[in-house]
């Protein structure tokens, strides 16, 4: 009887159906030749649609003149630009959308998280109102409830708030004073990068030094001193080529000044206030995620509530936190499309009047994919460096 199964079990291991090598190749040859020939399905359909329509495809039609108007331009651009720079353009508002709203969700999203673990009941429950409000709102309800419900109704440029620093705010947006820089002002950028660079040196010998000697470094206050202090010196070597443009109330409308327009500060403040919900959710999770014997331990060792959370609980907790931190950045990015509600020429609104106007719709849809695509990656490079760095290392 042991003879017959062992050769039973012989003779299906050299069958060419059940060899696992054999199974997993078919199978995967099959998925790629039926990717492949979707694929080809679709490119295709496509081709055809397009020649039945007599649609001319490719991407010549960038270098053609844009003939619309975009309300803000970072860079130069008239209506005179090809439709390639007014895409330029709203791929720059993107990112300065983006940019802006993940620093600002990200502060509030860990001041909220915090607040919901605090000991004082007011601020616990404000945070949590806070959290439950905005978790489970729409964004672009959010949006609207910037723009048509707080913005809108501020009063007219005559009647403008007056804010500090001869700042001002009315229903066409915040007026602050613009910088204007003179000649040898280059010295001050170049003293700021030097002062960075630095900074960035001395925290790096002064973490050996704590790790070799157990010693520490002021740290902080010698990173502000080069940070701020570089630039300053340099300001005053250059012969003060610094001044500021600050705005003017007139008879209708303010004049001069840098004015950031309704449209950018309803997206700007939405997504923040959106996004820092989730955030704080995250941070909460990974503060609760951090072992309770830790917080005891340093307790034990004298040090205070703020530096436990600052120097023991929080850094252990970015391990959790970063990952799905993340996600939220992603999802702040990509929602910064919405901002064609409200009229603000993003990237989407930008190469959607180019596709209106051109009829190139695939070429026009390619590129807001592609562009989305890249600005996910690079966003995802950077967390995963910052994770990497935030990983425990076994010795």
């Amino acid at each position: 009887m042991a003879s017959q199964e062992i050769l039973r079990e012989d003779t299906s291991r050299g069958s060419f159906i059940n060899d696992p090598k054999v199974r997993s190749l078919f199978f995967q040859t099959l998925v790629v030749v039926v990717l492949f020939g979707s694929v080809w399905w679709i490119v295709q359909n496509v081709i055809d649609n397009l020649q039945r329509l007599h649609i001319a495809s490719g991407f010549g039609f960038l270098r053609g003149r844009a003939g619309f108007d975009i309300s803000d331009t970072p860079i130069a651009y008239t209506s005179d630009s090809t439709y390639g720079r007014a895409i330029i353009v709203g791929l720059i508002n993107t990112i300065i959308v983006a940019v802006a709203g993940i620093v600002t969700a990200t502060i509030i999203g860990f001041v909220i998280g915090i607040g919901r673990l605090s000991q004082n009941w007011l601020i616990r429950k404000i945070c949590t109102v806070y959290v439950e409000i905005f978790r489970n709102i729409p964004p672009l309800l959010v949006i609207f409830f910037w723009y048509s419900g707080v913005l809108a109704v501020l009063p007219p440029p005559r009647e403008s708030y007056n804010l500090p620093f001869g700042s001002f705010l009315n229903q066409r947006g915040f007026y602050f004073p613009r910088a204007v820089w003179g000649e040898g002002s280059w010295l001050i950028f170049v003293a700021l990068i030097v002062g960075i660079a630095m900074a960035w040196f001395v925290a790096r010998k002064a973490r050996q030094r704590q790790m070799a000697t157990g010693q520490q470094f002021p740290v902080f206050w010698t990173s502000v001193a080069l940070i701020v202090g570089l630039p300053l010196l340099a300001y005053a070597l250059s012969g003060f080529p610094l001044s500021f443009d600050f705005p003017k109330q007139s008879t209708f409308n303010l004049t001069g000044g840098f004015q950031v327009k309704p449209e950018f500060l309803s997206l700007y403040l939405a997504l923040s206030c959106y996004t820092a919900a989730f955030i704080a959710e995250i941070v909460r999770a990974g503060i609760r995620g951090v072992s309770k014997g830790q917080t005891e331990a340093a307790a034990a060792l004298g040090l205070r509530s703020g530096s436990i959370l600052r120097l023991v609980v929080v850094p252990q907790a970015m391990r959790i936190v970063i990952p799905p931190l993340t996600s939220q950045y992603l999802n702040l990015t990509k929602n910064s499309s919405l901002a064609i509600a409200i009229g603000y020429p993003d990237l989407t609104a930008t190469a959607g009047t180019v596709l209106n106007q051109t009829g190139q719709a695939v070429e026009g849809v390619l590129i807001m994919m592609i562009a989305y695509l890249i600005l996910s990656l690079v966003t995802s490079a950077v967390m995963n460096v910052v994770n990497a760095r935030m990983a425990l290392v076994e010795r």
